[in-house]
């Protein structure tokens, strides 16, 4: 144990020396797997010297913190040594995510709220898809037999039954949740963002489903001399997440204008009758435009451009990753599936993430030999299989660049098979393999998930495996 604490103990001191000193740390943390450090100046982190540490795994900088990949376990001993040797203040994950968005600029802190708005609902809705995948393997004829499980055994229809209601309830009341969430991440009271939400939901108002479809026709009010449609906005994601901004600034703003003496009563009085004012008036309409916008351009999209849309699509998301934007695509996922009811892009994303594991372990039998590597690639590879393929861009195919574009070359392969086999998804938030949860049962989806990602990960060790064997020839030659 001794000597593990000594190992831990020069780990930490090098690795002191090599951020530019207890001076550069804004704060220190660690997750499951990776010790993170905000540091004042960042150029001052030598990464390849860290990279060389003994224990490290992969060193990257992502959300303007430097990510150390130690491993589970390690990360722990080594962070307590750390915060001794570099005599930090210990910080919570949080504090240091809050610490690193301070350096953001307008543009990255917009990406990463939208990001943060939906962390708390994610769980929700991947225990909803999951059910929901259940009920579709339980109802769906031909995928056990000519008939559904159901129909083989019809006992489990009421299991069935109770299922399916479980899975639905959350899409129910999304709108409220989002607006919960978006007034609690932009600083408001979060029950107000629940009675907007409310609003957005009540039984008196139309039902914009069937307002749409031309099935009924909604109560039309005046006021102030507008004329205001009484229409719900079941499905509206945008809506929502406009709406959750907007009540948490109202809220901000009346709670310092109005007196103390009254602001109990008048300041979230005044927030829920303006906010609500602004959400049939303004955002409601504005909202409901911008998001047909979003729908419709994916639509053509996929229509027009067909499978050439979905390879350039699968072929550059991970390099949207690389930029932070992918954090917005959340939004879209959820406006796509209350719109249509399936989400074609998460597939895509998947291939694309499996596509650079493959190159992760081209990259790997090319330098077998290098224990580093070694360390890095398997360690990276890992995280892949569970959708998260920032340790292998920043330790592996960024970091060495044709990785990275073979990886990009594969994805487009894997998604043109999505294209060919039409596979959806039925919700979003996970990728490879907690991702075949949610995956539309329909047309074999579950088999030709697996295909495309088989494809993606195979294509991607070839392209890296190929062009790295070619570049060491002409080096040599």
């Amino acid at each position: 144990m001794s000597n593990k604490k000594e190992i831990y103990q020069k780990i930490s001191e090098e690795l002191l020396t090599l951020i530019g000193g207890k001076e550069n740390i804004q704060g220190v943390a660690h997750c499951a797997t990776r010790l993170r450090i905000v540091l004042v100046d960042n150029s001052l982190a030598d990464l390849d010297q860290i990279g060389q540490l003994e224990l490290v795994k992969g060193v990257f900088v992502a959300g303007d913190q430097l990510q150390i990949i130690f491993g589970a376990g390690t990360v722990n001993n080594v962070y307590d040594v750390f915060t001794e040797v570099s005599g930090t203040e210990r910080m919570s994950l949080g504090d240091v995510k809050a610490q690193s968005v301070q350096k953001q600029n307008a543009f990255q802190k917009a990406i990463k709220s939208l990001s943060d708005v939906f962390v708390d609902i994610i769980p929700g809705l991947l225990a909803a898809a999951l059910l929901m995948g259940l009920t579709g393997l339980l109802g769906q004829e031909g995928i056990f037999g000519p008939q559904s499980v159901i129909e083989m055994f019809p006992s489990l229809a009421g299991i069935n039954r109770f299922l399916s209601i479980c899975s639905t309830g959350i899409f129910t009341i999304l709108p409220m949740l989002v607006v919960y969430s978006a007034t609690r991440r932009y600083g408001g009271t979060p029950v107000l963002g629940l009675v907007i939400g409310a609003i957005m939901l009540h039984p008196d108002l139309a039902n914009a489903y069937s307002v749409g479809n031309g099935t009924v026709d909604p109560e039309v009010i005046n006021i102030f001399g507008l004329n205001v449609e009484l229409v719900a906005f079941q499905g509206g994601i945008i809506i929502a997440l406009m709406m959750g901004f907007i009540t948490a600034k109202l809220d901000i703003f009346f709670n310092k204008k109005i007196p103390d003496m009254v602001k109990l009563f008048f300041a979230p009085l005044a927030t829920v009758v303006i906010a609500a004012f602004l959400l049939f008036t303004v955002i409601g309409p504005l909202g409901r435009a911008l998001a047909d916008i979003i729908t419709y351009s994916l639509l053509w999209a996929t229509t027009n451009l067909g499978i050439f849309g979905f390879m350039l699509f699968a072929g550059i998301q991970q390099i949207i990753v690389i930029t932070g934007i992918h954090h917005v695509i959340g939004a879209v996922e959820a406006q796509l599936i209350a719109d249509t009811g399936r989400n074609f892009i998460m597939p895509l994303m998947s291939v694309a993430l499996i596509a650079q594991g493959g190159a992760v372990l081209g990259f790997l039998l090319l330098n077998w030999k290098d224990a580093k590597v070694k360390q890095i690639c398997i360690s990276s590879f890992g995280s892949i299989l569970f959708g998260i393929s920032e340790p292998a861009i920043f330790g592996v195919t960024l970091k060495n660049k044709f990785p990275l574009i073979a990886g990009c070359l594969g994805a487009t392969l894997g998604g043109a098979y999505v294209y060919l086999t039409h596979v959806t998804a039925i919700g979003f938030g996970a990728t490879a393999i907690p991702g075949i949860a949610i995956v539309a049962a329909e047309g074999n989806g579950h088999l030709n998930y697996i295909f495309a990602h088989l494809i993606a990960l195979s294509a991607g060790f070839i392209f890296t495996y190929v062009y790295g064997k070619v570049k060491v020839k002409r080096e040599v030659a």
